[in-house]
């Protein structure tokens, strides 16, 4: 068993090393500034996914709202995860437009709309992107694998290529999320000194 750990432990260190390629750090780097002139201009995220990345977008909208490092004002970003809306519109409306429905319903211009999918194929996913574009909001995608139908759809992307299965691929998404938000912080509420040198709540 130890051998077969030691070959996961090493693939989950590849994927992290995908955060710094230069496509994973020019992706950081952008979607931190997009984040950033969002708030600064009174905007607010969409944060989207399924499965999994559904999680890791509540994960990533409960960072903002509520604390991440250190005490400071909330941040609005809504995870598209209510179960009642999910059901009601895929119910009457079909699943591929459950997040079409809620961008259309609480997106405005001027804020972002976030997919995170590991194999870029999730049709409602496309369907939200282009509803957000319709919107005149500006939309980023965390895709997997080859990027499927969404590569090339949102303003910004990244794509952690070369691993067979999703939970890679949402280890590499979110530690790139946990180090925008950092960012976010330092770059709306402290300085560079005070960020480094305070521990998690």
């Amino acid at each position: 068993m130890r051998d077969v750990i030691l070959r996961s432990v090493q693939k989950g260190i590849d994927a992290m090393t995908m955060l710094r390629s230069e496509e994973g750090l020019k992706f950081i780097e952008s979607v931190t500034w997009a984040i950033v002139d969002c708030y600064k201009n009174g905007g607010k995220l969409l944060i989207a996914g399924n499965g999994g990345s559904l999680c890791d977008a509540m994960h990533f909208a409960e960072e903002l709202t509520g604390y991440f490092r250190k005490e400071r004002q909330a941040l609005p970003a809504i995870a598209l995860a209510d179960p009642g809306h999910i059901t009601c519109v895929g119910n009457d409306a079909g699943f591929e437009e459950v997040f079409a429905r809620g961008v259309e319903a609480l997106g405005n211009p001027g804020d972002l709309f976030i997919a995170l999918t590991t194999s870029g194929n999730s049709k409602n996913l496309l369907r939200a992107a282009q509803v957000a574009k319709h919107k005149q909001m500006m939309t980023i995608a965390f895709l997997g694998k080859t990027g499927g139908l969404l590569k090339g759809r949102c303003d910004y992307e990244w794509i952690v290529s070369g691993f067979e299965y999703s939970d890679r691929i949402q280890e590499a998404h979110m530690a790139a999320i946990h180090i925008m938000i950092e960012m976010v912080e330092r770059e709306l509420f402290f300085p560079v000194e005070e960020i480094e040198t305070t521990g998690v709540l």
